[in-house]
């Protein structure tokens, strides 16, 4: 089976798929290593490796060059979260799309953000000609930003959720992905209402896995959440490194480390 067939199979159970977030080839080597059985990519958190802020400003070359370093050492499927692909130009985006599957991607999350969702869906389409041309099968993740940027009332943010899922359903999107969708009744009934799988962003006061299994998302996404946590521990070891020069408390802090040397080798 491919990456791409598998990972739409993962979409479908028996379990809930949980996905990491990486940002480089080393930290998606520990996920799939941990036992991840597919791996994506956090926008995010591969802009601030390389020095970017988040929203829109790493440039696509070296999105693809971290996809290609990742995919490379990656025995599971990889999807790639991609923004809103870096443009609302739809040549430009196929260009994208055909670029992050040489990469070695399966997957990407395409989000819409403050645009028109109209906009959003021809660009979905964009990418599903561009995937089709290329022979590969990409499981389009729409992500809708109804609750992340609070873009209607919220006496409104369920319908409205609910109608870009369908609009992007339409559009040829494989999965929906609401984050800032945390309550437990809500996410039901926003499961009960998108036909496609669901995806939700995991953070503090989400429910675990299996809760979110049993009210009927298919997919749970770490977002930043590995990332920050890595790099609050360099924080404050190098705090702690710098105030007394404690080579052992170094040491201390970093056993359990993987062998990326053979892993790699």
């Amino acid at each position: 089976m491919s990456h791409a067939a598998t990972f739409h199979a993962l979409h479908k159970g028996p379990d809930i798929l949980i996905l990491p977030n990486a940002w480089d080839a080393a930290s998606a080597a520990i996920m799939a290593d941990a036992g991840a059985r597919a791996v994506a990519t956090s926008s995010a958190a591969v802009a601030w490796a390389h020095g970017y802020a988040d929203g829109d400003h790493l440039p696509v070359p070296i999105l693809i060059r971290a996809l290609e370093e990742i995919a490379r050492i990656l025995p599971v499927p990889l999807t790639a979260d991609i923004e809103g692909g870096y443009t609302d130009d739809l040549a430009t985006l196929a260009e994208t799309i055909r670029a992050v599957i040489g990469a070695g991607a399966v997957g990407i999350n395409l989000e819409d953000g403050t645009r028109d969702p109209d906009l959003h869906a021809r660009k979905i389409e964009a990418a599903r000609k561009a995937a089709a041309g290329a022979g590969v099968d990409l499981f389009i993740n729409a992500r809708t930003d109804v609750y992340l940027k609070r873009l209607v009332p919220a006496e409104q943010a369920e319908a409205e959720a609910v109608r870009r899922a369908g609009l992007y359903a339409g559009a040829g999107a494989s999965g929906i992905f609401i984050p800032f969708a945390n309550d437990a009744a809500l996410i039901g009934r926003l499961a009960a209402a998108v036909a496609l799988p669901l995806n939700i962003m995991g953070f503090a006061g989400v429910p675990k896995a299996a809760d979110l299994q049993a009210l009927g998302a298919r997919r749970l996404s770490s977002a930043t959440g590995l990332f920050r946590a890595a790099f609050a521990t360099v924080k404050r070891v190098t705090e702690a490194f710098l105030a007394d020069g404690d080579p052992d408390a170094v040491a201390q802090a970093a056993q359990g480390a993987p062998d990326l040397n053979a892993r790699f080798g």
